[in-house]
């Protein structure tokens, strides 16, 4: 590949993935001579397309069509040879208006975000939106009939956690009662991370105050509460923006499938879940994340953090892989900047 891709090869690939980007139509050799004026023929531009389809960076879409780039070739030109520039002043206020406007809540402030990233790029936006760390309020064990109990759990953000749990032949209702007062008396006021530090080594006390039978209540009542409670939230905006400029039925049928794809949210959830791990905006074109294989589009997606460095969610667009990419990336970055800051002051004033 080195021997191919000399200056001169690079500046015509690069001006193939110019012209895809801008229009999305295949180049010709004769155009392409005309484009460049390098005073190069259009036989030997051919050869240089040739070789450069021979290590898989462009095809042809038909046999007497010109050339497009790759897969390979996108992520190439993007991870390679983009120069991503700044984002205008008029954008930058855009986003920071929308996002920090009229004292939103964390997640309805989310939620703007991902429709101002959404209306800005024209792609589909998502957001990974935390969990805030609620206070347990009120804990109570409800008795059913003999072999089933409904642990209630109420926050102090008006949320009810319903937890159906097995009881054992026999049991007492009334021992409900104590199972109740005890969570009530140790763990009511405190929030969930707390409750998180404390509930491994309160477990061995639990043991010493409560029967086996209480202490299993307690601890699958709590204890799930807490595990599941603090999962993130997906927030996902502006799908129909997918639809624009689909050129025929074989794009169509890509975002059909993408849209199937938003459908299974775990899905998504899991990929957004993954990408918090990494450093900055992540980009994944096409195929290279098996979940947007045969779907035609790229995602582009950063962590936002908050003043410490801690990792708070994720955020980005997903789009067709004929993405605007040096517009699309910086506009990615910023409003996860943004978000952090924003993030870091509801939290800090708390």
């Amino acid at each position: 590949m080195e021997l191919i891709l000399n200056n001169r090869s690079l500046e015509i690939f690069k001006s193939v993935v110019d012209a895809y980007l801008d229009t999305g139509e295949p180049i010709g050799s004769k155009v392409l001579s005309e484009r460049l004026g390098m005073n190069l023929s259009s036989a030997t531009i051919r050869n240089i397309m040739a070789n450069l389809e021979e290590v898989g960076l462009l095809y042809a879409p038909h046999v007497s069509a010109g050339r497009l780039p790759t897969e390979k070739g996108l992520r190439f030109f993007v991870h390679g040879m983009l120069e991503v520039g700044d984002l205008a002043a008029k954008e930058k206020r855009s986003i920071e208006e929308m996002c920090g406007s009229s004292n939103l809540d964390v997640e309805a402030m989310l939620d703007q975000a991902c429709r101002t990233l959404s209306g800005l790029s024209g792609c589909a936006g998502l957001v990974m939106a935390p969990k805030q760390d609620a206070i347990l309020k009120h804990v109570e064990f409800v008795y059913l009939d003999v072999n089933r109990v409904l642990a209630v759990l109420v926050s102090d953000q008006g949320d009810i956690e319903n937890r159906l749990l097995s009881l054992p032949a026999g049991f007492p209702p009334a021992k409900l009662v104590e199972a109740s007062n005890f969570l009530n008396t140790h763990y009511v006021g405190r929030t969930l991370s707390e409750i998180q530090k404390v509930l491994s080594t309160d477990v061995v006390h639990i043991r010493k105050e409560l029967d086996t039978v209480l202490h299993d209540l307690v601890e699958k009542g709590l204890a799930k509460w807490v595990e599941t409670y603090d999962k993130p939230t997906l927030i996902l905006s502006g799908h129909s923006h997918l639809l624009n400029n689909v050129a025929d039925q074989t794009q169509l049928d890509n975002i059909k499938r993408l849209f199937e794809i938003f459908e299974r949210r775990t899905d998504i959830s899991s990929l957004l879940d993954a990408s918090m791990s990494g450093e900055g905006v992540q980009i994944f074109i096409g195929s290279e994340n098996q979940l947007f294989e045969d779907t035609g589009c790229s995602m582009i997606v950063s962590p936002y953090l908050d003043a410490s460095g801690r990792v708070f969610g994720s955020l980005g667009v997903v789009g067709p892989t004929r993405l605007n990419y040096a517009r699309v990336i910086p506009m990615v970055d910023y409003t996860a900047k943004i978000i952090g800051r924003l993030i870091s002051k509801r939290y800090n004033t708390r």
